[in-house]
C-alpha cells in the first residue's frame, strides 16, 4: 500500500532519525518542528519520505490532496483502563452530591465496584465492550495505546483482562502495549492485605510471564492502597519477570511513589497531582518519565499537576487519558491537550510534544511513533480546515480532525 499527502498546509512534528529517540524536556518541550507546504509519503505502512511541496515524488499511488489541512502524528495514549465491564456514573451522581473518591471507595464503589462488575463478564463480552472504545480512541486520533489489568484482582480475571488487551492489540488496527496492574486495590475479603500482595507476586505475575500477556507492571501507590515498600516489592518481582515498571503515583497525595519510580528505574510515573519540590528534584536526571493525567483531576475535581513548575525545572511530561470507568471516563486526546493549556498552562507546542514525543517515550515506543520521521508507523492525523495547530486545543469542543490514517491505511471515522 502507498499513499500521497500533498499539498500539506502544514507537517507537524518532523523529526530526524537522530533525534528522534530522546524525549523533550524543558524550554525545548515548547518547540515543535514543522515544514509548510508540503508532502508526505507512506510506503508499506511506513513513512517513507516527506518534505517541501517541491520535492514530491511523482507515483502511482493513492493520493490525498491535504489543502488547508495540517498533518501531525497520531496521539499516543500511554496511560489507559480500556477494558472495563460497565460505565459507573452512578458514582458520578454521588460525587455531585459531595461524596469524595475515597468515601465512594469505603461503601463499595470505586475499582472494587469495577472488580466486581468485570468479574461477572465473560472474556468475549469485556472483548466486545473494549472494540466500541478501540473505535472511539481511533477516531480521536490515537492509535498507540497501553492498556491495563486491574479491575479483575483475581488470579483469573486479572488474566482475562489482559488477553482481552492482547486480542486487540492483534485483531484491530492500534498499537498496544500491556500492563500487569494486580495490585490496584486490595480486595475486602483480605483482611491480611499481605496475603493479596503475596497472590499477586507468587501467582499471578507468575502466571502473567508464562502466557505473556504483559509489557509492563504497575502499582497504586496511594494513601489507603499500597505503601511504598509494598509498591517496591511488587515493582521488583515483576522486573525479575522481564516487565518494566509504570507507577499510579501522588494522585491523592504525595505518597512516596515517585520516589519508587526512580529508584527502581520505572519507565514513568503517573498522574502527580500532589508534587512537592522534593519529587520534582527525585525525577531530574532519572529515566523516568512523570506522565500527566488531567482528565482525572478534571473529573474529579481535584488539583492538577503542576506542569508549569515541572517544566520550568528542566523536566520532561507526557500526557494521557487515563481512560477508566469511575475517574477518567473519556479516551479524548484532544480534550487532554486543551485541559493541559487551560488547567495546567501548557503551551500547545507543550501538549503536543508531551502527546506525541513524550508519551511515545512513557510506552517504549519512540521507535515506532511520535513523530513524523522516516521508518515510523505511518500512522497521522490529517486535520480538517484549521488556521494552526494551537486551534486544536483552543476550540475543545470542536472536531478538528478530517482524517486518521494508521500504518497506511485510512480509518473509517
Amino acid at each position: 500500500m502507498e499513499l500521497l499527502i500533498l499539498n500539506i498546509k502544514e507537517l507537524v512534528q518532523t523529526r530526524e532519525k537522530a533525534s528522534a529517540y530522546n524525549w523533550v524536556a524543558g524550554d525545548r518541550m515548547g518547540e515543535v518542528p514543522s515544514i509548510k507546504n508540503a508532502f508526505l509519503y507512506l510506503k508499506s505502512g511506513l513513512i517513507e519520505s516527506y518534505g517541501l511541496m517541491a520535492e514530491a515524488p511523482t507515483i502511482d499511488c493513492k493520493v490525498i490532496d491535504a489543502t488547508n489541512k495540517l498533518v501531525l502524528p497520531t496521539f499516543v495514549d500511554s496511560h489507559t483502563h480500556l477494558v472495563f465491564a460497565a460505565s459507573r456514573e452512578e458514582e458520578f451522581v454521588d460525587k455531585i452530591k459531595g461524596m469524595s473518591y475515597a468515601d465512594i471507595a469505603k461503601k463499595g464503589g470505586g475499582i472494587l465496584n469495577s472488580a466486581k462488575k468485570l468479574q461477572q463478564t465473560s472474556e468475549e463480552n469485556l472483548y466486545q465492550f473494549a472494540l466500541k472504545r478501540v473505535d472511539e480512541i481511533i477516531g480521536f486520533g490515537t492509535a498507540c495505546v497501553e492498556i491495563k489489568s486491574g479491575y479483575g484482582l483475581t488470579v483469573e480475571d486479572e488474566l482475562k483482562m489482559l488477553r482481552v488487551a492482547k486480542r486487540i492489540a492483534k485483531e484491530t488496527p492500534l498499537t498496544v502495549k500491556t500492563t500487569f496492574l494486580g495490585a490496584h486495590a486490595i480486595p475486602k475479603e483480605y483482611t491480611n492485605r499481605k496475603d493479596y500482595i503475596d497472590l499477586v507476586i507468587n501467582e499471578m505475575l507468575p502466571k502473567v510471564a508464562e502466557e505473556k500477556l504483559a509489557d509492563y507492571i504497575d502499582v497504586f501507590c496511594e494513601k489507603g492502597f499500597f505503601t511504598p515498600e509494598e509498591t517496591e516489592r511488587v515493582i521488583l518481582a515483576g522486573e525479575s519477570f522481564g516487565l518494566k515498571g509504570k507507577i499510579h503515583a501522588n494522585q491523592l497525595n504525595i505518597s512516596g511513589g515517585v520516589q519508587v519510580g526512580v529508584k527502581t528505574n520505572s519507565l514513568s510515573v503517573d498522574h502527580l497531582e500532589s508534587m512537592g519540590q522534593e519529587e520534582i528534584d527525585s525525577l531530574l536526571g532519572s529515566n523516568t518519565m512523570p506522565t500527566l493525567l488531567p482528565g482525572a483531576a478534571f473529573f474529579l475535581r481535584t488539583s492538577y499537576p503542576p506542569a508549569r513548575q515541572m517544566i520550568a525545572a528542566g523536566l520532561p511530561v507526557a500526557l494521557a487519558t487515563d481512560y477508566n470507568p469511575g475517574s477518567a471516563p473519556s479516551g479524548s486526546m484532544p480534550f487532554m491537550l486543551s485541559l493541559a493549556c487551560v488547567n495546567m498552562r501548557m503551551t500547545p507546542q507543550e501538549a503536543i510534544n508531551a502527546a506525541t514525543m513524550n508519551s511515545a517515550y512513557a510506552m517504549d515506543s519512540l521507535n515506532t511513533h511520535g513523530s513524523i520521521t522516516k521508518g515510523k508507523a505511518g500512522s497521522v492525523i490529517i486535520t480538517k480546515d484549521i488556521p494552526s495547530v494551537d486551534y486544536i486545543p483552543y476550540a475543545f469542543n470542536s472536531n478538528s480532525i478530517d482524517s486518521v490514517i494508521i500504518d497506511g491505511e485510512v480509518m473509517n471515522l
